[in-house]
């Protein structure tokens, strides 16, 4: 019975605690502190925004890729693929398809000088180089459509750190000059100025961490799209030099 009436008591009256609220430390943070923390918080939004929208943007180019790879292969003539590309805006792919049967209507509409008899019968291609140079100039051009604004991340995760340990040490001189203002080491005294000073550092990992995880995915799916149209390109110059040439 006495240890259950100690354990009323306890309940009854319990030990005060003494925290600090985040909210209150951001709002209370030196100047200084505080714009560290508006440029923290400027670059994860606009992470976490680029996020979203390059996992929108490759993920329907990788729909798009699949839907128009399967129009190539069924497609026995270049202009039935070529009638379907509006429809597929998002794929890399079509980029490059359109690029080199430019190419080849460009070629082929050309006079030939070397030929002109027997070009009459079978048009031919005058050069595969010429056709091979369309389709990586139109690669570049896709994958650097691909990566817009993916390095933003990469920033992010490197200088993030850097901007919170900035702020992080302005916190602890304000903490110290509040030392030698009040002429006390009190831990209430110390504790407000060390803790928005490890509030910088923590919003600065907070803004690079998942910046260095989705960078390094979001290349890793641009490699993979990149892949497919060089192996699109090859099956585009082997269809083009048995048909043309």
């Amino acid at each position: 019975m006495r240890a259950l009436g100690v354990i009323v008591l306890a309940l009854q009256d319990p030990p005060t605690r003494s925290y600090l609220d985040i909210v209150s430390l951001v709002r209370d943070a030196d100047l200084i502190v505080q714009a560290v923390m508006a440029v923290l918080l400027f670059f994860s939004a606009a992470s976490w925004g680029i996020v979203a929208h390059k996992y929108r943007h490759l993920g329907r180019a990788a729909r798009q890729n699949a839907a128009f790879i399967g129009v190539f292969r069924k497609s026995s003539r270049f202009s039935e693929v070529q009638a379907t590309c509006a429809s597929l805006p998002a794929s890399p792919l079509v980029g490059l398809f359109q690029s080199g049967y430019a190419e080849l209507m460009a070629q082929m509409r050309a006079p030939s000088e070397s030929r002109p008899v027997e070009s009459a019968g079978r048009p031919t291609l005058r050069s595969m180089e010429g056709v091979d140079r369309a389709l990586l100039r139109a690669s570049t051009t896709e994958i650097a459509r691909l990566e817009h604004r993916v390095p933003f991340l990469a920033t992010t995760a490197s200088i993030t750190p850097y901007i919170g340990l900035f702020g992080t040490v302005w916190g602890i001189m304000t903490s110290f000059n509040a030392i030698a203002g009040a002429g006390s080491t009190s831990l209430n005294v110390v504790a407000p100025g060390i803790a928005e000073a490890l509030v910088a550092t923590a919003m600065g990992l907070f803004a690079a961490i998942p910046a260095v995880y989705f960078y390094n995915d979001l290349t890793s799916r641009v490699k993979a799209l990149a892949n497919e149209m060089e192996d699109f390109s090859l099956e585009f110059l082997t269809i083009a030099e048995r048909n043309f040439t």
